[in-house]
């Protein structure tokens, strides 16, 4: 009798993508995040569906933003399980912020499953236009005695 397991191949293919065996605890591989820039800040959303709002952690230490948060697996023992796949375990994702932030004044809130996070830019590090000063050398010159004709000519003026 020849055994074929259809779903061998499947459960091989699951593990090598999620890094876990099949009918392991799902372990989750990343955070989905999006991160833009808005005038004088970032702004970075990460997706956490499911994740209760308690066990969301975000710190700036040495010039890198952690985020970390813990998604409870269901704890229902007597039950059967016909299929496992939301994710389980602990999410963390690291961004290093660079000297322009204003690490002071970041701040975080969560919403229907997505933690935002925003990231002002440092006033010192935000772009400015510099004004110039222009003084009338050439005004001083003519008057010692050169003509305009002279100084366009000098190879001091190119």
């Amino acid at each position: 009798m020849l055994r074929f397991d259809p779903f061998r191949d499947l459960d091989r293919l699951t593990e090598q993508m999620l890094g876990v065996p099949a009918g392991s605890a799902r372990a989750p591989r990343f955070m989905p995040m999006d991160l833009y820039r808005s005038g004088d800040h970032y702004v970075l959303h990460a997706d956490l569906p499911g994740v209760d709002p308690g066990s969301v952690d975000v710190n700036v230490d040495n010039g890198n933003l952690t985020v970390r948060a813990e998604r409870s697996g269901r704890t229902e023992e007597s039950v059967e399980w016909i299929t496992s796949e939301r994710f389980t375990g602990t999410y963390m994702r690291q961004l290093a912020l660079g000297d322009g932030i204003d690490t002071e004044r970041i701040h975080a809130t969560y919403n229907n499953g997505v933690l935002t996070v925003t990231i002002p830019v440092a006033e010192k590090a935000q772009p400015r236009r510099i004004s110039i000063d222009v003084s009338d050398d050439r005004a001083g010159e003519l008057e010692s005695g050169e003509s305009a004709g002279e100084l366009a000519s000098s190879p001091d003026s190119a």
